[in-house]
């Protein structure tokens, strides 16, 4: 009963998505506000419908009910009751009911805060997003169904994929479509501002807090990703250039232009054309992440669905919202005309080649995506293409250098006008210092690679590069410094924000490129009690055993880790065995330390040879996942601004310290 409860609340979420994607835009074009005020109540309707439906499906999961057919299918009475939960959103349909959940969730929350909004552009933001729902509500009932019975019911459930069977399923999907979907208020702010005809720093100052919030979740989203491939997989890789890595990293790079063109329109009231551009091309990034994933077109353990029918529809919803969305723009667009006018060299112009950088990026990444995947489809089947590392190294790349440069620069240049010389005079003494890191990593490393040294030139220089931005907005060693720390702690929290995203960015390059260029790896047969060298820190092989798991049978191996003699930690890797679904896979141990981490992997037994072992040492590995941290805490702290959050009036900042330099963190 509960399960038919559940379907039937989601035929009227589906029912109110439609009167809440009709009435009001109808009302806002007739100046009728009865109808234009129907957005509100049908907002908060379709999201408690949504959370009903959410929270029967949820009773079939943690119930073990295998007679609806998405729990038979991705779920077993022996699983453990986090993987049970997790579960839920571990396959096609549950996936799917999270991802319109979250849908409703951004619209209740602009019909709830929204107040300062004007109403036809708040009717019009609603119903546009309400079109959105009723697209994938449409979906869900027509070709997938969540709460399908399944006549008779097995006994037990196929299981889920082991690969899945880990933490990072109940956190990893959930904050990657936060940031997917969140992405869909700037989609339906920007063509809301089409209809009306009007983009201006006010609309900007209103779309700037839903985008970061969005690219805030899809930066943490997207780090849990890589450390669950890092610790699972059991190869030490944490990136892949996996289609559907790229699926959520095409979004992450548009909505990072977005946030650094917004604040252009809100500052210098310049780039309203492109800003909806970019915002209409985000959302529709994260669409494609959703046709890759949803359609059949690659088999992958990210691929939910394999039903060509779905494929065919989900491309029909593509084409109409992207092809709606950019006719309307084209329409559209010649109306939006800036008012601001700028220097070549200026921060407007810092910012103009940031998003040029930024949207080039990501059309090499949407080409070495789509390329095989449009070969496949010619040829048939006949011919497989890749696209790997080597595309990517010799096209995105090249195009992040120049932008990661410019980081450090942008911040320190003045609106309109500004001085080159000045900003690198200030710059002096972190060039100086990154010079000499430079030396150093050179110095440690002399057989290079060349590249590997200047790479982390880049890192040092971004990091130093945010803290001479701090430096200056306090004028530190200038005046005393009880004053610089009385305007450091009225600095506006959108600038400190700033400058903790930019030094995160440099954090993850020091990982990318230290863990990159000098890995060592040893890939052995041990018997107990033998002992590797791998960078300095001994392995010692104590033993392997089998043990039972929850729903599983494992392989244990024991390391005992050395430094220079001195005891320093015990690995034990497992590698698992699932009956249901039957599979192996492998656990990583790992150790992580500031210096880099160690990493074990226990294979099979190789008859009397011994058992294989994958030992590794990674430098600065774990600087990857930090920096991302840093990154969305300083994103959160920009949000956390009053100027920033949706109702507040935009108003001087409280200290002369104040507004000099003020930007969102990915300024």
């Amino acid at each position: 009963m509960i399960i038919e409860l559940g379907h039937f609340a989601l035929i009227l979420a589906f029912v109110l998505a439609l009167a809440q994607a009709s009435l009001p835009l109808i009302g806002a074009a007739r100046g009728n506000a009865a109808l234009m005020a129907v957005a509100r109540p049908a907002a908060f309707g379709q999201l408690i419908f949504l959370l009903l439906a959410f929270a029967a499906l949820m009773y079939g999961f943690v119930t073990s009910d295998f007679s609806v057919q998405v729990v038979a299918a991705n779920s077993h009475s022996a699983k453990p009751m986090l993987y049970k939960i997790a579960g839920l959103w571990g396959n096609h349909e549950g996936s799917l009911l999270l991802w319109v959940l979250i849908l409703a969730i951004f619209g209740a929350a602009v019909a709830g805060v929204g107040d300062n909004l004007p109403a036809t552009l708040r009717a019009r933001v609603l119903s546009v997003q309400a079109m959105i729902a009723t697209g994938f509500l449409s979906f869900m009932l027509a070709t997938s169904n969540p709460f399908t019975r399944l006549i008779p019911a097995p006994l037990d459930g196929a299981g889920l994929n082991p690969l899945l069977q880990d933490p990072g399923l109940a956190f990893h999907p959930p904050f990657l479509y936060l940031g997917y979907v969140g992405f869909s208020m700037a989609f339906s702010f920007a063509v809301a501002a089409l209809i009306e005809g009007r983009v201006d720093p006010a609309w900007a100052r209103w779309v700037r807090p839903w985008t970061l919030a969005a690219w805030c979740f899809l930066t943490i989203g997207i780090a849990m990703g890589s450390w669950w491939a890092y610790y699972e997989l059991g190869w030490g890789g944490w990136w892949f250039w996996d289609p559907v890595e790229n699926a959520s990293f095409m979004p992450w790079l548009a909505g990072t232009a977005l946030l650094h063109s917004a604040i252009v329109v809100e500052k210098r009231d310049a780039l309203k054309s492109w800003t909806v551009l970019l915002a209409i091309l985000t959302f529709s990034l994260s669409l494609l992440g959703t046709f890759i994933v949803r359609s059949g077109v690659l088999s992958s353990v990210h691929a939910f669905a394999t039903d060509p029918a779905r494929g065919v529809f989900i491309l029909g919803f593509l084409v109409l919202v992207i092809g709606g969305s950019l006719t309307l723009y084209a329409i559209r667009a010649p109306i939006l005309k800036g008012g601001g006018i700028f220097a070549p060299i200026s921060r407007e112009a810092a910012l103009v080649l940031n998003n040029w950088l930024l949207a080039t990026a990501c059309a090499t990444v949407l080409l070495g995506t789509l390329y095989p995947l449009l070969m496949d489809a010619l040829s048939g089947g006949a011919d497989k293409v890749t696209v790997g590392a080597p595309y990517y190294n010799a096209t995105f790349t090249p195009l992040m250098v120049p932008l990661l440069l410019i980081m450090a620069l942008g911040p320190l240049m003045s609106w309109k006008r500004g001085d080159l010389a000045g900003v690198l005079s200030r710059l002096r003494f972190a060039l100086g210092l990154t010079v000499l890191g430079m030396l150093v990593v050179w110095y440690l490393h002399e057989e290079g690679p060349v590249l590997a040294i200047f790479g982390i030139g880049l890192g040092i220089w971004l990091i130093l590069g945010a803290a001479t931005d701090l430096a200056e907005r306090i004028r530190l060693l200038r005046i005393p410094l009880g004053v610089s720390l009385t305007r450091a702690i009225h600095l506006p929290r959108a600038s400190w924000g700033a400058m903790l995203a930019h030094g995160g960015v440099g954090i993850v390059v020091l990982g990318i490129t230290a863990s990159t260029a000098w890995t060592e790896e040893k890939i052995i047969l041990m018997q107990p009690g033998d002992a590797v060298t791998v960078s300095g820190y001994e392995y010692r092989f104590v033993h392997a055993e089998q043990g039972p798991g929850p729903n599983y049978t494992a392989l244990r191996g024991r390391f005992e880790v050395s430094h220079e003699g001195v005891p320093l930690v015990t690995l034990e890797p497992e590698a698992r065995s699932y009956p249901t679904p039957p599979m192996d896979t492998t656990e990583a141990a790992i150790y992580p330390m500031l210096s880099g981490d160690l990493f074990a992997v226990i294979g099979n037994p190789q008859g009397d040879k011994g058992w294989s072992a994958r030992l590794y040492f990674r430098p600065l590995q774990s600087w990857i996942w930090a920096g991302a941290i840093i990154m969305t805490i300083g994103g959160a702290i920009s949000l956390s601004d009053r100027r920033h959050r949706v109702g507040a009036p935009r108003r001087a900042a409280p200290h002369p310290a104040g507004d000099v330099h003020a930007a969102a963190p990915a300024e």
